[in-house]
């Protein structure tokens, strides 16, 4: 019997590149699906306070935002140089609150609305007055869980 052989070394076939662009449109795909876009475009100016004992959100779906603050240079012309209660994107007034906790309790679903979560990120600078409006507003709204957005205390 003979012994056939092949004559050269055998060389490692070229990785085919024709699924490339399929997959990367599938990544490309995915991630602009899972990622989010900055919800609000903040109009007031926000230092947020130091504190020392902070405890993280679990869900911060169930949060619903209120900013106070001085309006921005683009807006001080228009709205002045007081401090400002802003709700989604659009300056609001207290008297305003009670309505929006409303429209985003009905917003979802039935399990989560007992579970709904006002945080309050007011600017260091912000007088109490308008807080304790803000809060006033949220007790007729029956928006008893408050939560006040602040960052933790540096360490020396």
């Amino acid at each position: 019997m003979a012994k056939f052989r092949k004559k050269g070394g055998k060389a490692t076939p070229a990785i085919s590149t024709a699924s490339l662009p399929d997959i990367v449109f599938m990544l490309l795909f995915f991630f602009m699906v899972s990622t989010t876009m900055k919800e609000v475009d903040l109009k007031v100016k926000i230092q947020v306070p130091e504190a020392t004992e902070l405890a993280k959100l679990e869900k911060k779906s169930l949060v619903t935002y209120i900013y106070v603050g001085l309006p921005t240079k683009k807006y001080q012309g228009m709205y002045g140089t007081e401090p400002r209660v802003q709700l989604n994107d659009a300056f609001a007034t207290v008297s305003d609150i009670q309505s929006y906790i409303a429209q985003e309790r009905d917003a979802m679903k039935e399990s989560d609305r007992p579970k709904m979560t006002t945080s309050i990120k007011a600017d260091f600078d912000c007088p109490m007055g308008i807080i304790t409006e803000i809060k006033q507003a949220l007790r007729k709204a029956q928006a008893l869980k408050i939560n006040y957005s602040a960052r933790k205390k540096a360490e020396y």
